[in-house]
């Protein structure tokens, strides 16, 4: 089979990988997006060795995400307003629940940080868009993250230091998990390890693809404090 007949036959593993992408930026639309990770997969198609014995699709899913998600990076980041936003967020919660000694409520952030419930969904999409991108640079600071490599799903590095770290890491996130909801951990469950779309999730749940973005921004921004409280 020759490259052209190749790319052809693993174009809908480019749709999977981008339908999985958020961008909330007019620098990208979805054809820019597919003919990135076209690249990607072009680039896979090159370097792929069979003798490591791992599954194409899944070499080639991790090159399509990272060739994607280097463009974006390189083009579309979050406003300095939204970071900013973000920072107050993280503060306030921190705050609020070494005040409390409990989790902060959707209420009780608003009040600390004085906005409304729509602001603070705002701040929940933001976080969507992040974790869309990378989790574990949502999650871990650069010195813990071994790579870029999706935290739910298990991949051999052939490094046995980076492999001990990426598991250790894993299982801090599975305790944070088992802190969060039932609504919040089956939408990460859907997303991550079913790896459904948005738009399938919302289908799953009956709520609006926004609402399913908030769940999934909260859901993150908890793992975070409750990852950052382990470190402390």
């Amino acid at each position: 089979m020759n490259m052209e007949d190749q790319v052809i036959k693993y174009l809908p593993l480019v749709e999977k990988v981008v339908a999985r992408i958020t961008v909330k930026s007019s620098d990208y639309d979805y054809e820019d997006l597919f003919n990135t990770g076209v690249i990607g997969l072009i680039d896979a198609l090159k370097k792929f060795d069979p003798q490591k014995k791992v599954p194409f699709e899944s070499y080639a899913y991790v090159r399509i995400r990272g060739t994607i998600i280097d463009e974006i990076r390189s083009h579309g980041r979050l406003s300095r307003y939204k970071f900013d936003n973000l920072t107050r967020y993280y503060r306030a919660k921190q705050e609020l629940e070494q005040e409390l000694k409990r989790e902060a409520t959707d209420k009780e952030l608003c009040s600390k940080l004085q906005i409304n419930q729509k602001k603070l969904n705002d701040i929940y999409d933001s976080l969507h868009y992040m974790a869309s991108i990378s989790l574990e640079d949502v999650l871990f600071s650069a010195e813990q993250s071994p790579s870029r490599q999706e935290i739910f799903r298990d991949k051999k590095t052939g490094d046995a230091q980076a492999h001990l770290l990426e598991t250790e890491m894993k299982q801090e996130l599975a305790a944070a998990i088992s802190k969060l909801s039932e609504r919040e951990q089956l939408v990460l469950s859907l997303y991550y390890e079913q790896e459904m779309t948005l738009k399938e999730i919302s289908l799953v749940l009956d709520v609006s693809i926004a609402r399913v973005s908030q769940i999934h921004g909260r859901a993150v921004g908890k793992l975070k404090g409750f990852m950052e409280e382990n470190d402390d």
